[in-house]
């Protein structure tokens, strides 16, 4: 059996991967190359696919994200068919990524603390759809301030103004899930049932 075309699909998606985990984490390419030893220029290039993924680069790599070797060429778990979920620790709330390879829709599971109650809007390209799966979820959203409840859900372009944290003084659990800009999330609902016609 030929495994060169699933070893060049690999490779191919290490890039990327190494991409979208620094930017989860908020570090610059000048940041990563501080931490790792690695220049600027050659971290962008294995970013962009330019470079090729070797031990020797990505292993310093995985000691700053602190991340096993394997989530960074996203090598399957051989024999297991269970996916073990790593809760990180990022901007003070916890956040279980619940998808594990790049694409353009990523899924995460956030419990944010009730001490993360202070607005800080930012914005950035994308898209966001968050439900609520427990406690209440205040979002600041442009001029609005709305404060959402178990089971309810909302939806926007990230290049708006926006915040989201806890409302009531607990912790609150939501699942969220972002695109790259242009990939809306749609919740479809049962339709009202209208009165029989008389």
């Amino acid at each position: 059996m030929d495994r060169t075309p699933a070893i060049a699909h690999a490779l191919a998606e290490v890039g990327p991967r190494l991409k979208r985990l620094r930017a989860e984490r908020g570090i610059t390419l000048a940041g990563l190359s501080a931490a790792t030893g690695i220049s600027k220029s050659t971290l962008s290039r294995l970013e962009s696919g330019q470079r090729r993924p070797s031990l020797e680069l990505l292993l310093p790599i995985a000691q700053a994200h602190q991340v096993p070797l394997d989530e960074l060429v996203g090598a399957p778990e051989v024999g297991d068919p269970r996916v073990r979920l790593t809760p990180r620790t990022a901007h003070g709330k916890t956040v279980v990524p619940l998808t594990r390879q790049p694409g353009p829709l990523q899924a995460f599971k956030m419990v944010l603390p009730a001490s993360r109650d202070t607005p800080q809007p930012c914005t950035h390209e994308g898209y966001e759809w968050i439900y609520v799966l427990a406690g209440r979820l205040r979002l600041v959203l442009a001029d609005h301030d709305l404060v959402l409840g178990a089971g309810e859900v909302a939806e926007f372009d990230t290049r708006l103004p926006h915040w989201f944290g806890a409302a009531g003084g607990a912790p609150v659990e939501v699942l969220s899930l972002f695109g790259a800009q242009g990939e809306r999330m749609h919740v479809r609902a049962r339709p009202q049932q209208r009165p029989a016609e008389r």
